[in-house]
């Protein structure tokens, strides 16, 4: 199968047609323990529900003859040029869903003509992962004490790293109840049925023995279970503190000469204030829904976030992208771009490198052909005539919108 230049030679991939297909088949390679990880959320998952259901909220409203053969789908993001406004966003231990999952993402970005923006908490170290590129990236770091936050900035600037994303909303570890159940806590608790669930497992099995990758080596030397709970420790201890501020922030746009995004606003306040302290552009962003349960959904937050910022600095919406109509949608309510998480991780369960690749290319696609028949030729023409608020009902002839589009 050929689409959009890049040559599939991986025949498994003919019966997956969507992200949801590839979301299917990923439950079922890894074991029970790991996918509550890769698919769970805090508490009672309310906001993880809502960040795809909000999507339900808005209709597309497209205009015919417009008479375009062509589409241009590139834009820029954080300076990075890239085919389409979607780049991977910074999931952390990758090395549960698969050992090679850092690598895995970099080289298929690439390949789609996408970056990446690396987690904190990456298997492969930021020095692995800048050898393994060809193209420049972007690295995720949380806004720590003690050095450590200093010392990561430092080691992801000499990788060649230019744009850095601070992560401002995990004050505290979400209640991840989920994971709990399914024995993925610090440490892990095997029992003989979590055992015998990850014996039907065996190649991931297999490939956790013999490579040994699974936790933040960023933030611990070393391989295998120890390393990997030593890099938690460090993780919540260093870069896990409620007692951060905007003075911590500030400290950060003076100390990163790139460019400098905040991820995990859902506040207008919250984004002009980063935007007067100098920063370049906020990620819309609840932390997929793993953080603080009943959040607003990250698009239901766009609108007001991208308003306020009025272009002074880019928006870009993390949360809940599974089709090209949602990119198409976010776009159009003022975001810049998006990032998105689990469905590289679905790829990644099911085929690695090939299947981000092609989790990529399925949403490259949907988009372009969301954009032929909504009548856009480029992807910086959509704006908030492109959508319209679903209804909830008539009132003496008065259409109610469940959301107001300021």
């Amino acid at each position: 199968m050929k689409a959009f230049g890049f040559d599939w030679r991986w025949s498994g991939s003919a019966d997956l047609l969507s992200v949801d297909d590839y979301r299917r088949v990923a439950g079922r390679k890894v074991p029970r323990m790991v996918w509550a990880y890769i698919e769970g959320g805090a508490d009672d998952l309310r906001t993880v529900a809502g960040n795809r259901s909000a999507f339900d909220d808005w209709w597309l409203v497209p205009s015919v003859l417009a008479g375009h053969d062509s589409h241009d789908l590139s834009t820029t993001v954080a300076g990075l040029p890239v085919s389409m406004p979607v780049l991977t966003a910074p999931t952390g231990f990758n090395g549960l869903t698969r050992w090679s999952g850092d690598l895995d993402t970099i080289r298929a970005a690439e390949r789609v003509g996408t970056r990446c923006v690396v987690s904190t908490a990456s298997t492969w170290s930021v020095e692995e992962v800048a050898s393994a590129a060809r193209e420049q990236h972007a690295f995720q770091l949380y806004p720590g004490s003690g050095g450590v936050a200093a010392a990561l900035m430092r080691r992801a600037w000499d990788a060649g790293f230019r744009s850095l994303f601070v992560t401002v909303d995990v004050p505290a570890v979400g209640n991840r109840e989920g994971e709990k159940r399914a024995g993925m806590g610090v440490p892990p608790v095997l029992t003989p049925r979590r055992l015998l669930d990850v014996s039907r497992h065996p190649r991931w099995a297999y490939d956790v023995v013999r490579h040994r990758r699974i936790g933040g080596r960023n933030l611990a030397s070393g391989d295998g279970v120890t390393a990997a709970l030593a890099s938690i420790e460090v993780q919540e201890r260093h870069l896990v503190q409620s007692r951060l501020n905007w003075d911590d922030l500030a400290w950060m746009r003076d100390n990163w000469q790139g460019r400098l995004f905040v991820k995990g606003v859902l506040r207008a306040d919250d984004a002009v204030r980063a935007v007067d302290l100098g920063l370049d552009g906020v990620v819309v962003s609840n932390h997929g829904g793993r953080q603080l349960d009943s959040c607003v959904p990250s698009v239901t937050a766009l609108p007001e976030v991208a308003d306020a910022v009025a272009g002074r600095a880019e928006v870009l919406l993390d949360g809940g992208i599974r089709r090209g109509t949602d990119v198409i949608k976010a776009l159009a309510l003022g975001a810049d771009a998006v990032l998105v998480g689990r469905p590289c991780l679905y790829g990644m369960a099911v085929a690695g490198e090939q299947g981000v690749e092609h989790v990529l290319t399925i949403l490259r696609a949907e988009i372009e052909r969301g954009l032929t028949l909504l009548g856009v030729r480029d992807v910086r023409d959509l704006d908030r005539s492109h959508v319209r608020p679903v209804s909830i009902g008539d009132q003496n002839g008065v259409s109610i919108p469940l959301i107001a589009t300021q």
